[in-house]
């Protein structure tokens, strides 16, 4: 399949708070990657300035400065999310097809073993750098877990049950404590990062469906994205101090602390990443609603060039259904058809 380069630009008012005051331009570029698999999260690497690119069951490297597919590491049966710890040049991917991680080398982006886990339903994961873990959550039942994974041997060292069986995305506030989205109670478990034990729960009942999360160290904000209205919450109290209206069929969110803007991916209807500054700890503007796909609804954001990631494949038409087969199940989804494109995109000003 031929590559294909779309550049598009949009004029937008930052007027934000004093610091941020007046015009700047964001501007999306996409790349047509190619490559076969549906997705899931993005991960951007600042040190490298590359893109991992979750496919199912394997991974896209990408250069995130031009589009250009680097590598690609296989055998990551229905596998979710990127996590990186270049500390030992190791990164991870969750494999909820086989229930393992894979442990690969940052540089070779060569398998270095796969990692049996615990559970099933594996899907979040993040680096803790102040307790040096690899944190997981994981979709399992009868409850929800959150594991914690030594970065440099790969093993297990603690898993805490959780309330919800769909937790999601985890933030560290660099202190002690891990936040995790229960995206089917609405709330936010606050964990003890060092011994995995559930401190406390906070309900964010303005959030339906929280999925990705972010934390601000300098403001001691919770970031917290949802569909149709996101929320920022106090890390200290577990109160919600701000509300953000957004689009819909968002999975994560994105957070850039130095220029202070929160990008929400929102796949809903044509597709959208609706931008937000932090105007002070308790004060958010919209500063911006950039165009995507449809169905682009995971972010990443390399926080050295403070260059948002997306990525979305585009489906043709679904095939005939066959004579007599069973119609869809109501609010489910019907087939696909074969992937016509697969679209890498950037977001910079």
């Amino acid at each position: 399949m031929n590559r294909r380069f779309v550049t598009a630009s949009l004029a937008v008012l930052f007027a934000a708070s004093a610091s941020a005051q007046g015009a700047a331009q964001f501007k999306m570029q996409k790349w047509n990657i190619g490559g076969d698999g549906g997705t899931d999260y993005v991960m951007a690497d600042p040190a490298t300035g590359r893109v991992f690119v979750s496919r199912a069951t394997h991974v896209m490297v990408v250069d995130g400065a031009t589009g250009k597919v680097l590598g690609d590491i296989p055998d990551t049966p229905r596998m979710h999310g990127i996590g990186l710890a270049p500390k030992y040049n190791h990164g991870f991917t969750t494999n909820a097809g086989d229930s393992t991680l894979t442990m690969f080398d940052l540089k070779t982006l060569a398998t270095i073993k796969k990692i049996p886990t615990h559970t099933g339903g594996l899907d979040g994961i993040m680096y803790d750098e102040f307790a040096d873990r690899i944190i997981l959550t994981n979709h399992s039942r009868p409850k929800g877990t959150a594991t914690a994974v030594d970065p440099n041997t790969g093993d297990i060292t603690g898993v805490a049950e959780l309330e919800d069986t769909a937790p999601e995305g985890a933030a560290s506030d660099g202190k002690g404590r891990l936040f995790v989205n229960n995206e089917g109670t609405n709330t936010i478990q606050v964990l003890d990062d060092k011994t995995m034990k559930v401190l406390a729960s906070w309900p964010i009942t303005q959030c339906d469906g929280p999925t990705g999360i972010a934390y601000d160290k300098a403001s001691n904000r919770i970031f917290s994205g949802c569909s149709k209205k996101s929320v920022v919450v106090d890390a200290t109290s577990g109160k919600v101090v701000a509300e953000i209206e957004n689009g819909d069929r968002v999975d994560a969110l994105g957070w850039d602390p130095v220029q202070k803007l929160i990008y929400i991916p929102c796949g809903g209807g044509k597709g959208s990443v609706v931008i937000v500054h932090q105007d002070s700890p308790d004060k958010y503007t919209t500063v911006a609603t950039v165009e995507t796909v449809p169905g682009a609804k995971t972010i990443t954001v390399d926080t050295k060039t403070h260059t948002a990631y997306l990525f979305q494949p585009e489906f043709g038409p679904p095939p005939a259904p066959a004579p007599g087969a069973p119609a869809p199940a109501p609010g489910g989804r019907g087939p696909r058809g074969p992937i016509v494109a697969a679209w890498f995109i950037a977001i910079t000003h």
